[in-house]
């Protein structure tokens, strides 16, 4: 077993011993000054059951973090294992809707349709999260499908399909 102190020497380690642990996919979308905006995260988690929130965390060097962290609704997708292309669209590209299924919500959040779970939020705080924000929210809506979701571990996509 290998062990580190994490610092600023020793990032890329941090971040290896981090992908060990596999999460799912997700794309958040929401209304911004340009139009339709998404990105792609992993870092995706519940609060809280009663009331339902959950949190997400974009880093703040990217481009795409001051509209997330000041946009007051979106939507974060769980994506499907075969959807892998829909999140590489939005690593990518913010802008990457044309093409999708989708449509505007009440509060014109864009909703990608066909994605595993989709759950459409509003804004309740964001927090220091040293390079990341956390952002957490209130969810007002969740859709869902049966399927296998699309998973990333040490820096690979891959699916699973569980057991009963």
């Amino acid at each position: 077993m290998q062990s580190i102190t994490p610092c600023s020497e020793t990032t890329r380690e941090f971040r290896d011993a981090l992908g060990r642990f596999a999460t799912g996919v997700t794309v958040v979308t929401t209304d911004s000054e340009i139009g339709p905006l998404g990105i792609t995260a992993n870092s995706f988690a519940s609060v809280s059951l009663d009331p339902a929130m959950v949190l997400w965390s974009p880093a703040k060097s990217s481009r795409r973090y001051q509209a997330f962290a000041s946009a007051k609704h979106f939507a974060i997708h769980i994506i499907g294992a075969e959807q892998r292309e829909i999140c590489e669209a939005f690593i990518r590209d913010g802008t990457a809707f044309d093409g999708l299924d989708w449509s505007p919500n009440e509060h014109q959040t864009p909703l990608i349709n066909g994605c595993l779970a989709r759950f459409e939020c509003a804004h309740l705080a964001t927090h220091d999260g040293g390079d990341h924000g956390i952002i957490v929210a209130r969810v007002d809506r969740v859709s869902w499908r049966e399927g296998p979701p699309l998973v990333f571990s040490q820096g690979a996509y891959g699916d699973f399909e569980g057991s009963a």
